[in-house]
C-alpha cells in the first residue's frame, strides 16, 4: 500500500534507527538528538546557537530545548558572543570532554553494525541519496 510513499518509508526507517541510537546513548543518559548535538559542539566549540540549529536542521526552539537539557547535565556552557551580545556561543564542559570518546565509539559501533547488515556500498549509497533528497527538499 505504501511502497511508493517517501513519508511512510522514511519515518519507518527513522523509528528503527531511533531505537538503535537510543540504546547506544542510553549509558550516557542522552537522547539521540542530545548526543548528536553534543558531538557537534565537541567537534566545533563556540558555534552560535542558531548555527547549531541550522547544522542539525532543527528549529531554533528545538535547539534551545536540547541545549537546556545538556546544560542541566553540565555538558555545555553558553557564553555571550563577542560579536553580538544577543547571541550565545556553545562550548563543551570538562564533563562533556570526558565522555567524548565514549559517545563517538557508541555511535561508531551502531554505524559499523548497520554497514555490516546492509553492506558498505548500500549504506554509503543510501546515506548519500538521503543527503541529496534533504538538500533538494530543504
Amino acid at each position: 500500500m505504501f511502497d511508493q510513499c517517501l513519508y511512510f518509508n522514511t519515518t519507518s526507517l527513522a523509528r528503527l534507527l531511533e531505537r538503535e541510537w537510543t540504546a547506544a546513548f542510553k549509558p550516557f543518559e542522552l537522547t539521540p538528538p542530545q548526543a548528536f548535538l553534543l558531538r557537534t559542539v565537541l567537534n566545533q566549540p563556540g558555534l552560535l546557537q542558531r548555527e547549531l540549529a541550522d547544522m542539525m536542521t532543527i528549529a531554533r526552539p528545538t535547539a534551545t530545548r536540547l541545549l537546556d537539557g545538556l546544560q542541566e547535565k553540565a555538558l555545555i556552557e553558553r557564553r555571550s558572543s563577542a560579536n553580538d551580545g544577543r547571541e550565545w556561543e556553545i562550548h563543551p564542559t570538562r564533563a562533556a570532554r570526558a565522555i567524548e570518546t565514549g559517545l563517538n565509539e557508541a555511535s561508531g559501533a551502531v554505524t559499523k553494525r548497520l554497514k555490516k547488515q546492509l553492506g558498505t556500498d548500500v549504506f554509503a549509497g543510501v546515506v548519500g541519496q538521503l543527503k541529496e533528497i534533504r538538500s533538494s527538499l530543504g
